[in-house]
């Protein structure tokens, strides 16, 4: 599972991506409309993702994110400072306790894009009175878009046939 908390101008907003052993994935975003840090909201991403792993009835996890303050402090290789992080720290750890093995990785930001543009879009968003978004579809085209499909004629005849 893939992990980001974007902060920026806009607000705040995490994301999760878990990718089942088939390559699957399953994506989940928010929007945090409550003031937070950057690493309140790394953390709230983890939290999002575990939840949903858990709903999905995952056993065993790897979870992958670019912040290294969220990924030592829950490894226990850092001791948390920060008295505003400690309740997500328990709760990481809370959660983790639901499944058979857990692992998390330290990877750079490079190496979590699709996440950190989650995170990033759904801080982006301006939806003050409403919980939810309609699904953003993306499709593939394999043309471009000024290029037409020609298909041939219905009755079977090419269209240079004589009338």
């Amino acid at each position: 599972m893939f992990i980001d908390g974007a902060k920026n101008l806009n607000g705040s907003g995490i994301g999760a991506v878990l990718i089942s052993p088939t390559g699957q994935h399953y994506p989940v975003s928010a929007k945090l409309r409550f003031l937070c840090s950057n690493n309140m909201a790394e953390y709230e991403a983890c939290i999002l993702g575990l939840r949903r792993a858990i709903d999905l009835d995952v056993k065993e996890m790897l979870i992958i994110g670019d912040s290294d303050l969220l990924i030592h402090q829950v490894r226990g290789e850092w001791a948390t400072r920060n008295r505003k992080l400690l309740p997500y720290l328990e709760c990481v750890h809370r959660l983790c306790k639901r499944f058979i093995k857990v692992e998390f990785k330290h990877v750079p930001r490079t190496q979590n894009e699709f996440v950190d543009a989650l995170a990033t879009l759904s801080s982006m968003i301006q939806h003050p009175d409403h919980n939810y978004i309609d699904p953003i579809r993306i499709r593939i085209y394999e043309q471009l878009a000024y290029c037409f499909h020609v298909q041939g004629e219905p009755n079977e005849k090419p269209w240079y046939n004589e009338i």
